[in-house]
């Protein structure tokens, strides 16, 4: 659940946006300053005689008293973006790239027999493997580890910093020497046991299947409410088209003969409400890429609100001091600089 609002400026994100409605009444503003000025020329402190002034000297006039006009309107505009509860999101970044707020994230991937089914090209398995990498190259500072389930589950990596010795065990992922089936039960619960960090701000399980739980001594809701009670949030991503005709390929070449297995929806969706997380389904290559994409966005959105919360810089005293300057240097020119005169 998003708690705040955040908009992009400047590499700036706002937590209180809506004071920006405050800048509706900036016309009313110049408004008022060129009915207040309307009928007159401008001149400097030091000079009265209007008429001995150069034709540049007059448009170098005119240029002064465009910007004298329009100090109060700046000084205004910087209190609402001093309001309006700014921080400067790179700044916050590479705070949380020095781990003060650390993220953990287990990759659980299936790599059952069935994920080689070519409906996704040249398979379901390669896609997955694929779109993960870039799933892991676009993050930066989480330790991030890969555990892979058929019908047992093992940690291939664990989680970690050294993205290239995670990605290399990604790439070799495959079903070899695992026993056949689906324990995905098992393959959340070795994902959980990766995450013992007490101190971690954030625990995250993304957890990857086509079929249904058909192996393993723990179901998948009882991994769910152990992850549950660990306060890990476990995503799950359900992959597969509707298609029938779609042949299994194995690692080999060979063409498999078996049965199709049904997706447990209701059961992904379960793991995913019970530990905060969500479920979504991957029909093919594009959708799956958008789900990481989204899981991507929303898990960096959490260290965002977590780190204004803990810790806000102070970046509202930059507008505040803009805003403060602006009308200093109005009073400083209309006593010793620039003067209104009637025509």
């Amino acid at each position: 659940m998003i708690d705040s609002i955040y908009l992009d400026f400047w590499n700036y994100q706002f937590l209180e946006p809506w004071w920006f409605l405050l800048l509706l009444l900036i016309p009313i503003q110049i408004f008022f300053q060129w009915w207040k000025v309307r009928k007159r020329t401008g001149d400097w402190k030091v000079n009265t005689e209007l008429s001995q002034k150069t034709e540049q000297q007059q448009r170098t006039l005119q240029w002064i008293r465009r910007f004298f006009m329009a100090l109060p309107i700046l000084a205004t505009v910087f209190l609402v973006l001093a309001l309006a509860r700014p921080f400067h999101w790179k700044l916050d970044q590479q705070k949380f790239q020095e781990n003060k707020y650390g993220i953990d994230i287990i990759l659980a991937l299936d790599v059952s027999l069935s994920m080689y089914t070519t409906d996704f090209s040249p398979n379901r398995l390669t896609v997955a493997k694929q779109v993960a990498s870039e799933f892991i190259k676009g993050r930066s500072g989480d330790k991030i580890g890969l555990v892979l389930y058929s019908g047992e589950a093992y940690t291939a990596c664990p989680a970690t910093l050294n993205y290239d010795l995670l990605l290399s065990r990604l790439r070799a992922a495959k079903t070899d020497n695992l026993k056949p089936g689906t324990a995905i039960g098992l393959g959340l619960g070795t994902s959980i046991a990766q995450l013992r960090d007490k101190n971690l701000k954030s625990k995250v399980i993304i957890l990857l299947t086509d079929g249904s739980n058909n192996m393993g001594k723990i179901s998948p809701k009882e991994a769910a409410m152990i992850a549950q009670q660990k306060n890990i949030c476990v995503h799950t991503v359900g992959i597969g088209s509707t298609r029938k005709d779609a042949p299994i390929v194995g690692p080999d070449g060979e063409v498999l003969d078996l049965p199709t297995g049904e997706m447990d929806e209701a059961s992904l969706q379960e793991i995913a409400s019970l530990t905060g997380g969500q479920y979504f389904k991957a029909d093919d290559e594009t959708s799956l890429r958008e789900i990481y994409q989204t899981i991507d966005q929303m898990e960096k959105r959490k260290i965002q609100e977590r780190t204004v919360s803990a810790n806000p810089p102070p970046t509202p005293d930059t507008f505040l001091i803009l805003s403060l300057l602006s009308l200093l240097l109005y009073v400083f020119m209309n006593e010793f600089v620039y003067k209104d005169s009637h025509e």
